[in-house]
């Protein structure tokens, strides 16, 4: 390495202390995080870009020269599976959210008055805003669960009529006498 590579080094790190003095261990590594973050968006939009301008040149040579390996080939589509739809995720999540909000504001509230002897204004503040929290879980975890539910119901379904293609008819056919 050369002179000039460790003075920058030696200024970055006399940088970083301070920064840590400054805001904190939490707010360096906020900063750490939210760099790194913009740095790597940066590097995969970078690979992504010459990929595809990598792949677009290879198909345009190669339709140049009348590769019949590029021709158009007529692709089947495939009927959107439930989670590809955009539709209601069902019952489940309003439900659980309502749930959620009423057990994370009866404990936010509860908690309050008796560990913090809060006033009957904070303590409504603060159980409102523990039910927000709790609507928030609840929203989440049946949300997950019925996307979990959803794919294995699907993957499940499309098992069975892969193996049941494959399979060949153990039954014999009608009418033949066996």
């Amino acid at each position: 390495m050369q002179l000039g590579t460790y003075t920058r080094l030696t200024v970055l790190l006399g940088v970083a202390a301070a920064a840590v003095g400054w805001l904190g261990v939490a707010g360096w590594l906020a900063v750490v995080v939210l760099l790194a973050s913009i740095g790597l968006h940066v590097a995969g939009n970078f690979v992504g870009t010459r990929l595809r301008d990598q792949t677009d040149g290879a198909i345009r040579r190669r339709r140049s020269r009348g590769d019949r390996a590029l021709e158009q080939v007529p692709v089947p589509t495939a009927v959107p599976s439930r989670l590809e739809r955009r539709e209601s995720l069902g019952r489940t999540v309003p439900v659980s959210a309502t749930v959620g909000a009423i057990c994370g504001g009866a404990m936010g509230t509860t908690a309050l008055v008796m560990a913090t002897r809060a006033s009957p204004a904070g303590a409504v503040f603060g159980g409102v805003s523990s039910a927000v929290i709790g609507a928030l879980f609840g929203f989440l975890a049946a949300g997950f669960v019925e996307v979990v539910r959803t794919g294995l119901r699907e993957a499940i379904e499309a098992e069975e009529r892969a193996a049941g293609e494959a399979r060949p008819s153990t039954t014999p056919p009608r009418g033949s006498a066996g």
